[in-house]
């Protein structure tokens, strides 16, 4: 890895943090060729401070270290991308990340989308919302509709309508998400039992 410390005459390359796990950016810092070196020697993430005028590691006063995970290398060389495994919360006023994020797993618009469903069982009639509608039947109906978009899926995987296949997966996975929410889970949940089994 060559990496030019050079290139902005100061002998510093942005370190941009991640979180190995859920792959959330925690933070950005400064790194020297002697921070770097002694990331990797300790194993802990360790940046050059340009307000203490030396070499910090990440949660020395705190005990919320950095622990490194690996360091990769942009196309120009001049920037890192350092994967960690966090203890405690990064940021110095208490939070997660420094944006003041939780450092949650995101499923991208899976997670946009049980949100979306949250609203409209929490805020709209059932008059309104389809969602809402089936929410206000009851586990029962709800359980009963996942049961029959599981069979259509079924039906349609048979045939060679790639299409339809797919329609009636987006429709599986959407009520699935419904019924989660109804036993008070979300993919979350589901997906910590998998990485368990993994």
């Amino acid at each position: 890895m060559k990496i030019d410390f050079n290139k902005n005459n100061d002998g510093l390359v942005p370190a941009i943090i991640q979180d190995a796990k859920t792959k959330n950016v925690l933070m950005l810092g400064y790194m020297n060729q002697d921070a770097l070196e002694k990331t990797q020697e300790t194993k802990l993430v360790t940046f050059y401070s340009r307000t203490k005028n030396r070499l910090w590691t990440k949660g020395e006063e705190s005990g919320n270290v950095l622990s490194l995970v690996s360091v990769k290398l942009d196309c120009d060389n001049d920037t890192l991308l350092i994967q960690v495994n966090p203890k405690g919360p990064t940021c110095h006023k208490g939070t997660d990340t420094c944006w003041a994020e939780e450092n949650l797993d995101s499923f991208g618009f899976i997670s946009y989308l049980e949100g979306v469903i949250k609203d409209r069982r929490n805020n709209f009639s059932p008059e309104e919302s389809y969602v809402s509608a089936l929410f206000a039947k009851g586990i029962n109906k709800l359980a009963q509709k996942v049961g029959e978009e599981a069979v259509e899926v079924v039906i349609e995987a048979k045939d060679s309508n790639d299409d339809l296949f797919l329609n009636e997966s987006a429709d599986l996975l959407f009520h699935y998400l419904m019924l989660l929410q109804a036993k008070g889970y979300t993919m979350q949940d589901v997906v910590n039992i998998l990485k368990n089994r993994h």
